[in-house]
């Protein structure tokens, strides 16, 4: 089992060029903030999308991310990368690149002796059927064959077609049906409870949903504890720039501001 003294983990970076100042938020916590901890877990959404690697390794902006990271993990720091519901076709070319470890969702890690139960979130959404049918099909290796062999720029546009189609349904279920929206948008009870209970680990940590809280849960005898992480946006005007990591050592969980 992956065991360390101290780590540091953040979810939900959604890098893309069209986000500069994110971007330049998340170099200079490789640079600064992730130098100070024996490891760095991402666990899930580093990129706003990701459709290959020969579809974004060209770029100079992506390779700079991938190069940001290596020279992380060269200072001594181990990096380990948990795919997300949108960049979980990140493939061995930028591991190469970044020199980063993969791990499964979800993985058991041990931090300043304790057990963590790290999941990029998403499987847990199970009040949303028709987005938990979408993610094991888009997570079937032959299907991600065969959309290999699309020509990129219709990948990418599949990709953006896919994403604004998302958030347009997203917005109209808040219009509409606000507390419908966020009992999809949110993991379930149910969910959390069978996954504690199956991996045996009573320490949830995930991202995906945005909205970074702290919960206390029980389900009829079972108990756990569940930290949501915060995305990143430095981007959009009209919002304050948000950003944050959870900081794990023997003194237990901190909430680290990087905003």
């Amino acid at each position: 089992m992956i065991a360390y003294e101290s780590a540091l983990i953040i979810s939900d970076i959604h890098l893309t060029p069209a986000y500069p100042y994110t971007a330049k938020r998340f170099i200079e916590f490789c640079e600064n903030e992730a130098r100070t901890t024996q490891a760095v877990f991402i666990i899930g959404d580093l990129f706003e999308f990701w459709v290959g690697d020969d579809a974004h390794l060209h770029t100079p902006f992506h390779l700079d991310i991938a190069q940001q990271i290596k020279a992380l993990v060269q200072s001594g720091v181990a990096v380990y990368f948990m795919a997300g519901n949108r960049d979980f076709m990140l493939g061995e070319s930028f591991k190469t690149l970044a020199n980063w470890q993969v791990i499964p969702d979800p993985s058991l890690i041990t931090i300043g002796g304790e057990q963590w139960l790290l999941t990029h979130g998403d499987a847990l959404c199970t009040a949303d059927p028709a987005y938990q049918f979408y993610r094991r099909m888009t997570r079937l290796h032959w299907l991600q064959k065969l959309f290999m062999r699309i020509p990129i720029r219709y990948r990418k546009q599949m990709a953006e077609r896919l994403r604004r189609r998302a958030t347009i349904k997203y917005q109209r279920k808040q219009y509409f049906d606000l507390a419908q929206a966020n009992l999809k948008g949110d993991v379930t009870l149910d969910a959390c409870a069978k996954l504690t209970k199956r991996l045996g680990c009573a320490k949830l940590i995930h991202g995906h949903t945005h909205r970074p809280k702290y919960h206390k849960e029980s389900l009829a005898d079972q108990h756990w504890q569940r930290w949501v992480l915060s995305d990143w946006d430095f981007d959009h005007p009209e919002m304050l720039p948000h950003a944050s990591a959870f900081r794990i050592n023997a003194s237990g969980l901190q909430v680290l501001s990087l905003a």
